[in-house]
């Protein structure tokens, strides 16, 4: 009985330190996974990832991504919060560099364009279900 009691105070003493943690502590102490080493810092530490938020940011969406997968392409172009992803999809696949504003433009027709082209689709400069999946867009 005893030795039941001095293991269970070993475990509890031994794993209190990893329970008292707040937030900002890290069990790993040498390597935080919620910090990029490699983001811009100044004296009070590193700045966000992101200046100044998009526009699209604070569009309303769907509750759930579900939702999207049964909407018309012609509806999905004028809904600026899904025009603001695809713009950041194309963005991020090299096909797009203007701003992310929310509004489906010349250029980002001529960014899934190129898009369509690469990935060997018939090219209609237009949102389709095919330009969807290869963005993994719903």
């Amino acid at each position: 009985m005893m030795k039941r009691v001095l293991i269970l105070l070993f475990v509890s003493v031994s794993l209190s330190p990893l329970c008292a943690q707040t937030e900002s502590d890290s069990p790993f102490f040498f390597f935080n996974p919620h910090t990029d080493p490699l983001a811009a810092r100044d004296d009070y530490g590193p700045f966000h990832q992101m200046p100044v938020p998009n526009r699209s940011d604070f569009a309303p969406r769907h509750s759930f991504r579900f939702g999207y997968y049964f909407e018309s392409s012609q509806y999905l172009t004028g809904d600026p919060a899904y025009v603001g992803a695809l713009q950041t999809a194309l963005y991020r696949r090299g096909y797009y560099c203007g701003p992310i504003d929310g509004f489906f433009s010349p250029e980002v027709s001529a960014a899934i364009a190129r898009m369509q082209k690469n990935y060997s689709q018939r090219v209609t400069g237009t949102l389709t279900v095919g330009v969807r999946r290869g963005l993994y867009l719903p």
